[in-house]
């Protein structure tokens, strides 16, 4: 078991009673692209001419799609004792499939299906009964509307009472913004808090970043993410330093440590993969979330996501322990620093 399996078990008691959107939470990009399907097609919504490639020599094109779509190493039970509490899950339906099997995918399909993820998650709940996810799912390739009803009666039946309602507040706003902006802030909607959560025994906060999710009061919308849209480390920075200069949103968001390369760049660099480049980039993005902070401020990060989130530590040999969590976990620590000293 991972050395953060625990870690919102072992917050500070000032730390639970504030919004989640408030701490410093690590994320997953493209969690489940650990298991991408090398048998699989490509994505109807990919570009005519790589589907096009993909039916006259599927040999190269899903090797290609494979070493560049793959964003992650680790399986998500795994992600979970490492620390990551939000997982990207990009979900989608395969056009050939004649039933209501859903999948998830990054250019390609994966083996691991929906269910069987999701499954998985809620087993790892039950032995942990302190930690809190929030799944954000997109995206929904080819879904229709009685997929979209399945997965979200399946979603409700699976985490049942452990998901949170998105009317949940916890009414701590003083403690960490101060008298004057909870004030402000009484008639917008407030993320809770871990103490909230557990007291009502939820652990599960589910983002649904389709008009189908309106209909439940279980399904969160959409969470904003700020993507780069950069190949290079140091644009990827800049681009964060830029958006958190415009300030962040009330409640959760997301900001994205993870490289995109285009068309271009992968045609004229045949040697390389995003896991390389993104080993290359890991010193310069951990130095860089040592100095963010979290919190309601302008200028604050809430959740951190980043690509192979196991990567930066341990070998075949040598378990991880996955620095690029414990980097965005310990940044809660100023957070306690700059709370109120209690008097007796």
């Amino acid at each position: 078991m991972g050395a953060n399996a625990h870690w919102m078990a072992q917050l500070p008691e000032e730390l639970c009673a504030l919004p989640l959107s408030t701490l410093a939470i690590p994320g997953s990009h493209d969690t489940m692209t650990y298991c991408l399907d090398l048998q699989s097609p490509v994505l109807p919504s990919q570009p005519l001419i790589l589907r096009l490639l993909d039916r006259a020599v599927p040999c190269i094109t899903r090797p290609c799609l494979y070493k560049w779509g793959s964003t992650q190493v680790q399986n998500i039970s795994e992600q979970l004792d490492a620390g990551i509490r939000y997982f990207d899950l990009r979900v989608a339906h395969k056009d050939s499939d004649s039933g209501c099997t859903l999948y998830f995918a990054h250019g390609i399909y994966t083996l691991t299906t929906v269910m069987d993820a999701l499954e998985e998650v809620s087993c790892w709940l039950k032995c942990h009964v302190k930690e809190v996810v929030i799944l954000a799912c997109s995206m929904f390739d080819g879904l229709k509307s009685d997929e979209h009803e399945q997965l979200i009666r399946f979603i409700a039946n699976l985490f049942g009472k452990k998901m949170c309602p998105k009317e949940v507040t916890n009414g701590l706003l003083t403690a960490v913004l101060g008298q004057k902006d909870a004030v402000d802030r009484a008639s917008s909607p407030v993320t809770p808090s871990l103490k909230s959560m557990w007291e009502k025994g939820y652990q599960v906060i589910v983002s649904y970043d389709d008009a189908a999710g309106s209909v439940s009061e279980n399904l969160w919308p959409k969470i904003p993410y700020w993507w780069a849209n950069e190949v290079d480390p140091l644009k990827v920075i800049r681009f964060l330093e830029e958006q958190k200069q415009i300030g962040r949103p009330e409640g959760f968001f997301v900001a994205g440590l993870n490289l995109t390369e285009d068309t271009k760049y992968i045609l004229t660099h045949p040697g390389q993969s995003l896991n390389h480049l993104t080993l290359q980039s890991y010193a310069t993005f951990l130095r860089w979330v040592e100095k963010q902070s979290p919190g309601p401020g302008k200028s604050c990060l809430n959740i951190i996501c980043g690509d192979f989130v196991g990567a930066a530590c341990g070998n075949e040999t040598v378990p991880a322990t996955n620095s690029f969590a414990s980097a965005v976990i310990a940044l809660n620590g100023k957070l306690l620093e700059r709370l109120p000293v209690r008097t007796s």
